[in-house]
């Protein structure tokens, strides 16, 4: 056992101060342990598919610069997780959607290979009492969600035919346009539909009807308008923060978050360091990321084995040249503004992990203890972090579920 590990488990049983009064670090354990918690958001599909990663055994963040393997989820009491089906935007053609929709299955399939080879470890959950049973279990739980409603592939019974393969939500686009919305960051071809298109409306319905919830993250404010106006249930947006504290089109708006909270919906917080705090200039890492994404078609429309290098590159970037990270305490100030402008009952986290979430004092999964510590010393109370960790996104889930009779 690492010495660090010994002070912390010495400070644990020591939990008890001179003055008879529990220590943040004691309470911060204690309150993790006892209630769920949940990430609904991280991209560690995409590295099921690359040859030598395993989830079923701990890997070293700063060699591998991976953010989530099973035993890193139980160091750092993580009991359930999302894994996104990411797939990148590619051509709107009748090829192009063959091609996603190829993609979108093989790493569905990759998700259930693993979990079912490390069945001790983790399971695929379907439902929100799925969580809570494999908890007691001692068990990871792994949801699946999917990134980027691209992978309808213009077609709107692969909805039903995704959630009868167990995925439990859609983002709706991801950083460009499809058929289906307008994106918050599209650079080339600005508002399409200025919202949801003709098919985008029927997606929405439709994901109401099965039972699927809806992702809001990474959709144009006007495409969130209209998903809030025509949802009849709540939606989430799995991994966003808040405009007001950090200037990003990728976050909610303050009127957006009212509108949300209006809808019985709830917003996750992301780790992303952009989407948390105004980044620092940074000239020569963003010319070199200038440079990768020119070379790599802004990571759109690649193969396999081109996007493989292009993550590579990505990475071995983000090495030589890093960027200033945002600290937990950072994302803890979203949480702040959001609980005092709508509440506590609206908010949660969803990290994007192994897709760019990364923050000083968290930088992979083994230190989420480190976000409930943070929420302690801010003295939000066990209830409280109770909702953050799990409690809101689980009773929108059940809404979304009970509203399709399932």
């Amino acid at each position: 056992m690492k010495w660090s590990s010994v002070l912390f488990c010495s400070l644990f049983f020591v939990s008890v101060t001179a003055a008879g009064k529990e220590t943040y670090e004691a309470k911060a354990h204690r309150i993790h342990s006892a209630v769920l918690t949940i990430d609904t958001h991280s991209d560690t599909p995409l590295n099921l598919l690359h040859d030598g990663f395993d989830v079923g055994k701990k890997q070293n963040q700063a060699k591998s610069g991976t953010k989530v393997d099973f035993p890193r989820m139980k160091e750092g009491g993580l009991d359930a997780q999302f894994f996104a089906v990411f797939v990148g935007q590619g051509p709107r053609t009748l090829e192009g959607n063959a091609n996603v929709k190829k993609k979108a299955l093989e790493i569905l399939a990759a998700i259930r290979k693993s979990v079912a080879a490390n069945s001790d470890q983790a399971e695929i959950a379907l439902t929100p009492d799925d969580a809570y049973k494999l908890k007691k279990e001692g068990k990871r739980a792994i949801y699946i969600g999917m990134e980027n409603g691209y992978a309808l592939a213009n077609d709107i019974t692969l909805v039903k035919k995704y959630y009868d393969m167990g995925i439990r939500y859609i983002t709706l686009c991801h950083t460009s346009n499809n058929d289906i919305c307008d994106s918050s960051t599209e650079k080339k071809k600005g508002a399409e539909y200025h919202g949801l298109s003709p098919f985008g409306k029927e997606v929405v319905a439709e994901m109401n009807r099965v039972g699927m919830m809806i992702d809001v993250s990474h959709i144009s404010d006007d495409s969130f308008m209209d998903v809030i106006r025509l949802s009849k249930v709540p939606v989430i947006a799995s991994h966003s923060c808040a405009r007001a504290v950090c200037d990003n089109p990728r976050n909610l708006t303050d009127d957006e978050l009212r509108l949300l909270a209006k809808n019985g919906g709830v917003i996750q917080m992301c780790f992303l360091s952009d989407y948390v705090k105004k980044p620092v200039p940074n000239p020569i890492r963003d010319s070199a990321m200038a440079i990768i994404s020119k070379k790599y078609n802004d990571f759109q429309g690649l193969t396999d084995e081109q996007a493989k290098e292009a993550w590579k590159e990505y990475r071995e970037m983000g090495k030589k040249y890093p960027n200033k990270l945002a600290t937990v305490q950072d994302m803890v100030d979203h949480i702040d503004h959001i609980a005092k402008t709508i509440g506590i009952d609206y908010v949660g986290i969803g990290t994007d992990f192994d897709g760019g979430g990364d923050l000083s004092g968290c930088r992979d999964v083994s230190q989420m203890e480190h976000v409930t510590l943070e929420l302690v010393k801010r003295g939000y109370s066990e209830e409280d972090i109770r909702k953050i960790w799990g409690g809101n996104f689980m009773r929108v889930f059940r809404a979304v579920q009970k509203s399709a009779g399932l």
